[in-house]
């Protein structure tokens, strides 16, 4: 009897791209997965560690559903990813109730690795610099967009980040590899797909030297294809034929995720950001000039070590000039094993709180300005599914990625609406469906 798989994943889209190549490893090797963790014989956590709160979250999984075992005592929890590769051993010594610690260039050894945990707890954590999956099919979850790793690993080392260290250095998928995904996610219908990658950016054929623009060039030729996306890319690994590519072909979605994280020069030299506010800037006009309208997002981190009140000061007044579509903000949490670990935290808590609360409170405001002058527009949506919060409504994703909510109106999920916007919030877009021919 095949066993049965339950597999639960946390973090960012990369971990949920792994987490379909783990189905389709386990499904090519007769596994079945299962909806409900109390019906399987296996249970996965695919794991986050950029951050302490997202590993102390899957040690209070693990005890909620190490319950189990008191019903099933041959139940076997495993740890898959990034939190495996970051705290190995540390895993099993925590937590009495997994079984296997499994990372991210282990995944091809599943079968295996499940069965050698039948007897005692297995570790398999080891790095592979030339490991990119080929051979594997992903099961993809359902949804309208498929997300398709180009490369894995970084080379970039920032002194807040532990990527090199738990996902290893980079390297690139051939373009070949690449191209049949995306021939093959358009032949299962797919209209919308976004490349993945550390520093997605960077992508590099070593064998054809086709470079990322090239690889954007030769996805927007795939018929069926209509949405072209991609994240996260890395600020100095833009290039001007990559922009000019992304200006010239409608496929490329016009929006572009550009990780500022500090606009304090010594803030940025300490993060080993590679650049200075007057190269990002410069970049993130090029991308407004060259495609006008253009939605741009960004991440930002307060409370690094060392940021002053004035350095602090210098991202706000930049957020506040520079007027992004929106923006992820992270409060510093040290991470063991990155270069600033060693530099301790020595910035209050709650000092970062405050800087943290400002920082959203302006973001919120210029998001809510910039939706609102969507009022009275129209926005063609890939409709994606049954909206959260309002009954009897669809959501979906306009080419800048804004959600976009309106009424049911006989469009199935993966069809395109043109939606008249009525009304806006800093983070949706609400409207009603243009019926063709009105007006």
């Amino acid at each position: 009897m095949s066993k049965k798989v339950y597999l639960e994943s946390y973090g960012c889209q990369m971990n949920e791209a792994d987490s379909e190549l783990i189905r389709g490893q386990l499904l090519a090797h007769g596994f079945q997965l299962v909806p409900e963790p109390k019906e399987s014989d296996v249970i996965l956590l695919n794991t986050c560690a950029v951050r302490e709160h997202a590993e102390q979250r899957i040690y209070g999984r693990v005890a909620q559903l190490g319950q189990l075992k008191h019903r099933n005592p041959e139940l076997l929890i495993g740890v898959c990813g990034c939190m495996a590769s970051h705290l190995k051993e540390e895993i099993v010594e925590t937590s009495q109730f997994v079984d296997m610690v499994i990372g991210p260039d282990s995944y091809r050894r599943l079968p295996e690795i499940i069965e050698k945990a039948v007897d005692e707890p297995y570790l398999d954590v080891r790095l592979d610099k030339y490991e990119n999956y080929s051979g594997i099919d992903p099961v993809r979850a359902e949804g309208v967009r498929a997300w398709i790793s180009i490369m894995r690993g970084c080379n970039k080392f920032c002194t807040f980040c532990i990527v090199p260290y738990v996902r290893g250095r980079e390297h690139c998928l051939p373009i070949e590899q690449v191209m049949e995904q995306v021939r093959q996610v358009a032949g299962e219908g797919y209209r919308e797909i976004g490349f993945l990658g550390q520093t997605v950016n960077s992508y590099k054929d070593k064998n054809s030297g086709v470079d990322f623009a090239g690889l954007l060039e030769k996805a927007a030729e795939v018929e069926g294809i209509e949405r072209i996306r991609f994240m996260s890319p890395h600020p100095i690994d833009f290039d001007d034929k990559t922009i000019e590519v992304m200006k010239n072909n409608s496929k490329i979605c016009p929006q572009v995720h550009l990780p500022l994280q500090s606009a304090s020069n010594p803030m940025l030299d300490k993060m080993k950001r590679r650049y200075t506010i007057e190269f990002y800037d410069e970049l993130l006009h090029k991308f407004r000039e060259e495609i006008p309208g253009i939605a741009v997002t960004t991440d930002i981190i307060v409370g690094f070590p060392g940021e002053e009140e004035e350095h602090y000061q210098e991202t706000y007044d930049y957020m506040a000039k520079t007027r992004y579509d929106s923006a992820f903000v992270f409060k510093y949490s040290p991470r063991e094993g990155a270069k600033a670990y060693n530099w301790g935290d020595p910035i209050p808590e709650e000092e970062k709180v405050s800087r943290l609360e400002k920082i959203i409170k302006i973001q919120e405001q210029i998001s809510l300005e910039i939706n609102q002058r969507q009022v009275g527009k129209v926005t063609e949506v890939l409709v994606e599914g049954e909206a959260k919060k309002e009954e009897g409504c669809w959501f979906g994703k306009n080419p800048k990625f804004k959600t976009v909510v309106f009424p049911k109106d006989g469009t199935k999920p993966g069809g395109f609406v043109k939606v008249l916007v009525q009304r806006a919030t800093p983070h949706t877009l609400m409207g009603d469906v243009v019926k063709l021919g009105a007006g």
